[in-house]
């Protein structure tokens, strides 16, 4: 693939990386240079790339983003006990429109996620989500899109692409590949009431953020299933942003959104990991290069343990009796976790048969032994009934 549309990274970047001890992650991983090009990729594991791209941001002081201030930050933590191979790809920079850097990133993700190279990308404004989901459009799957967000984003019918809107093009717009839609951490008073039926309509999960916060680990399953994570800088309170982020008293604190980042990682299934709205000052900049160290963290913990293509001796089988029909759940032995099936219909078609199966808990296990079903299940075989 030809990747001339990528730019190295900065100059002040690989200056200040130099004076770093040699157990930082900015030592250890390999970065695209202007006299060294773009590494090969042969081999790697996790990408990164920048994309300062804000045009259609709904907050127009995000445009003067520093990505070389966030790299320094992140280069400058110490590698985890890790054994996955590193690139820094460099910037994605504006293209003459706002579409030719959607087009950027969507191929950048199509050839990565073709090539099993996970991608981190450093943004930019929220809408940005819209192109890395754009990128699995000839890759013949559907996807699951998880956000991080105290607003879902759907916008109104005729409203043009932004990050206030991205939701409604991702669900309106052919061809349309998105399976499921979860939301972690909405804030009631910023969601039009008829934006929180439209979610239960179209069977997309959402959780509150007091639900998140009072437990964490409900995170987990959603991750789980993701394909795509977009995580909006906005979803995290003020307080722990800094001085110049007096936008939103409520939100995750520094530690619950590492969590949620780390529980990313750990999923085998997300391709791309997405970190978007951001502004340039110390706090912020030292917050999100945790959020980034998390989720490596997390991803070099993956037990490669989800049943992409069929159950073997590797998983413990639970027979259900329900009133209608038995229910299979399955627990894995090398994680301990569960699934449960949703459905085995033939004429589903293969555009479904990857979703038969859904991340669940342990706690919904025994809920269905007391004849409860996962509201995730019920929406998962309806949306399959469609």
């Amino acid at each position: 693939m030809d990747l001339e549309f990528l730019s190295p990274v900065e100059q002040v970047v690989l200056a200040h990386n130099e004076l770093l001890p040699k157990q930082s992650l900015g030592r250890n991983i390999q970065i695209h240079t202007e006299a060294g090009g773009i590494p090969d990729l042969e081999g790697v594991q996790i990408a990164m790339v920048a994309v300062n791209e804000t045009r259609n941001g709904s907050v127009r002081k995000y445009e003067r983003v520093q990505m070389s201030d966030f790299r320094r930050s992140l280069y400058k933590l110490f590698l985890g006990n890790w054994n996955s191979s590193i690139v820094d790809l460099g910037n994605i920079e504006p293209g003459e429109s706002v579409e030719d850097t959607y087009f950027a990133l969507a191929r950048l993700t199509e050839e990565l996620v073709k090539r099993q190279i996970n991608l981190i990308v450093l943004g930019g404004s929220q809408d940005l989500t819209y192109a890395t989901y754009r990128g699995f459009d000839k890759l013949e799957q559907m996807v699951n899109l998880v956000a991080v967000d105290g607003r879902f984003d759907f916008g109104s019918a005729d409203e043009s692409i932004s990050s206030a809107s991205y939701l409604s093009k991702i669900v309106v717009d052919q061809p349309n590949n998105l399976f499921n839609f979860s939301n972690l951490g909405y804030q009631t008073y910023y969601n039009a009431q008829e934006e929180i039926d439209l979610m239960g309509k179209l069977f997309f999960d959402a959780y509150r953020l007091g639900e998140v916060i009072n437990d964490v680990t409900v995170v987990e399953p959603v991750m789980r299933d993701a394909d795509v994570v977009s995580l909006d800088m906005t979803s995290v309170r003020s307080a722990d942003l800094g001085s110049d982020a007096q936008l939103h008293p409520n939100g995750f604190d520094g530690r619950e959104i590492c969590a949620i980042a780390r529980y990313a990682g750990i999923s085998d299934k997300v391709s791309v990991f997405g970190v978007y709205e951001c502004l340039n000052n110390s706090q912020f900049e030292q917050l999100v290069a945790q959020i980034l160290w998390y989720y490596i963290e997390g991803y070099n913990c993956r037990k490669k343990d989800y049943p992409f293509s069929s159950i073997d001796d590797n998983y413990e089988k639970y027979i259900v009796p329900m009133e209608d029909a038995d229910v299979n759940f399955f627990k894995s032995n090398l994680s301990g976790r569960w699934w449960v099936e949703v459905s085995e219909n033939e004429l589903l078609g293969n555009k479904f048969k990857r979703h038969t199966l859904i991340p669940c808990t342990h706690h919904d296990y025994l809920e269905a032994c007391n004849n409860k079903l996962p509201e995730r299940w019920w929406k998962a075989y309806k949306k399959m009934m469609v």
